[in-house]
């Protein structure tokens, strides 16, 4: 964490099972990179391998995030902490997620960490001197997105989420907007994002980029940075989408000087 600029690195941008099982783009999360705190979300299969190949120290990390229990989003999430603690013998970090997801972590791994902290939607902490705020989502599992707030930006992350229009209003005031989009148009889901949902989210919320991500196999098979290129064409927003190794310089984004904090935990 010497870089002073801060950074939010795509660690993989697969998401359905055959994508991940294959894959066919990594699986890492993402990781979002500041001068005095390192992020990880979503650690699903491939991140110490990603967090390796893209030059970043698992020991470094401070919090992990995780959605929700599903295994591209949170297998690697033990093999993280054993890497952040030492094995224990380090007890240090701090795990974010929502109650459900707590069981992917083993006893032994929960012991290892300063601190897990359970949110349900609306509910924040501060983490040093970011503020994360746990999001709904509306998934085929019980999980939560995050809004992360730093001095100087704000991103948030959707997680797998399916389309309710409660998500615009939990959106707002976001600089960079992550969706995970893993069908293209014309193939909607119950329990995820679709290209045409992600042009209703942004026509409502138009933040200053968003970032797609989280490709199944037909949203790979229509091409994501043509469906990033109309979905820009539908909303006016900057879309990109995101490849494995992806990295976003957030300050380029930001709107906000100044935001409320709360204490650290």
């Amino acid at each position: 964490m010497g870089d002073m600029e801060p950074k939010i690195v795509f660690l993989g941008t697969g998401g359905d099972a055959l994508v991940v099982s294959k894959q066919l783009r990594a699986s890492g999360g993402i990781l979002v990179s500041l001068p005095d705190l390192q992020i990880h979300i979503d650690p699903g299969p491939s991140s110490l391998t990603e967090l390796r190949r893209n030059r970043f120290n698992v020991r470094e990390t401070s919090c992990i995030l995780v959605s929700h229990q599903h295994i591209n989003h949170s297998n690697d999430t033990n093999a993280i902490i054993q890497g952040i603690t030492l094995g224990g013998l380090d007890k240090t970090g701090v795990l974010v997620t929502d109650e459900a997801a707590t069981s992917i972590v083993s006893d032994y791994h929960k012991g290892c960490l300063e601190r897990v902290i359970l949110l349900q939607p609306e509910q924040r902490v501060g983490i040093g001197d970011v503020e994360v705020v746990a999001l709904p989502t509306f998934h085929s599992v019980p999980g939560i997105g995050f809004k992360i707030i730093t001095e100087t930006f704000s991103v948030v992350y959707s997680a797998d989420t399916g389309y309710n229009e409660k998500l615009c209003a939990a959106y707002a005031d976001s600089d960079i907007l992550i969706l995970n989009v893993v069908a293209p148009f014309g193939l909607g889901s119950e329990y995820n994002l679709s290209s045409d949902d992600a042009v209703k989210i942004l026509s409502k919320v138009k933040p200053k980029l968003a970032i797609i991500t989280h490709f199944g196999i037909k949203m790979i098979d229509e091409d994501p940075i043509y469906q990033a290129r109309e979905i820009h064409h539908r909303t006016g927003i900057p879309v990109i989408a995101a490849e494995d190794g992806t990295v976003i310089s957030p300050w380029a984004y930001a709107i906000h000087k100044q935001q409320k904090r709360l204490n650290s935990f």
